[in-house]
């Protein structure tokens, strides 16, 4: 009998590492490093954190955007695993480690909870790890994909998640940065594949809220984004048989607001003058938000 053939060589981490930092353009900025650059994270480049420089130049109060963007993902999924009783999330558009996570969230409240992170950055990847330490009771993944590739996010997801039985699915900030028609069609494929009892949390960027403050400071990043008014924003919804729940579609810092904010590093008197502006941004708490610092909608529903 002839030997059979020899099997491909498996890669090794250091390879792997290499594939990964070789798919990093560090030319140009990108929306996940920015958004950590804002954040107050370390997982950025020079060229990142220009962006956010720039755009905190325009609208220094900004910051506000993104830790209210993330704080809603909180209190969504806290709602969606308290209330609503979901084990199961997916969160799409990942973006760089910065807790808590929807697995430290979700798991803190249902243990055995199980989470699929979708992410295609390779920066993100090459940060994975700090994903995937759910509880041992629970479970977390991670997938390589593409957003505009929702047949791919579900079949990967397979492997972690039961999509027989309800999941969150998560688009917080993500589908700002996709045209349409095709962020309707990856919306639709997305939902029609969960069975009912499944919910989805959306984040937006528009025009409608405070445009003349907010835009310039979006403009500086020089990233591309596709703003939409708030009945474009329904549209996720309405199209794929989805009604909101109370309170509806709100900018981010009204969507059932808890009072928990995330607290300022140094007191909030200390002398930050010495500092650039987005270390300044990072060591101030949110809690002095105004409605005029926001520009996001967020909304939360369930699949009937």
């Amino acid at each position: 009998m002839a030997d059979s053939a020899p099997s491909a060589p498996t890669s090794t981490a250091a390879e792997d590492a290499e594939r990964l930092r070789a798919r990093i353009d560090t030319s140009r900025p990108h929306p996940a490093r920015v958004y950590d650059a804002l954040l107050g994270g370390k997982n950025h480049y020079a060229i990142d954190r220009d962006a956010a420089t720039h755009a905190l130049g325009r609208n220094p109060r900004g910051y506000l955007d993104v830790r209210h963007n993330r704080d809603f993902m909180r209190r969504a999924v806290a709602h969606l695993t308290r209330e609503a009783g979901l084990r199961q999330f997916l969160d799409i558009g990942t973006g760089l480690p910065t807790q808590p996570n929807v697995h430290e969230i979700a798991q803190a409240i249902a243990p055995a909870t199980r989470v699929v992170y979708v992410d295609h950055d390779p920066v993100v990847l090459a940060h994975a790890r700090a994903l995937l330490s759910g509880g041992p009771e629970g479970s977390t993944d991670y997938l390589d994909a593409d957003l505009r590739d929702p047949e791919a996010i579900l079949a990967g997801a397979r492997a972690t998640l039961d999509l027989d039985r309800p999941v969150g699915l998560g688009l917080a900030a993500i589908l700002h940065f996709v045209e349409a028609p095709a962020a309707y069609e990856i919306v639709a494929t997305l939902v029609d594949a969960l069975p009912s009892g499944s919910a989805v949390f959306l984040s937006h960027l528009t025009a409608d809220l405070n445009p003349e403050k907010i835009l310039p400071g979006l403009k500086a990043t020089g990233l591309p984004f596709t703003l939409r008014s708030r009945d474009e924003f329904l549209r996720f919804f309405t199209d794929n048989g989805l009604e909101p729940v109370e309170p509806g579609i709100v900018p981010v810092h009204e969507w059932r607001p808890d009072g928990t904010w995330d607290l300022p590093a140094v007191d909030p008197d200390a002398d930050l003058s010495g500092l650039d502006p987005l270390e300044q941004a990072a060591r101030r708490g949110i809690g002095d938000v105004r409605a005029e610092d926001i520009n996001i909608y967020g909304a939360v529903a369930l699949k009937p």
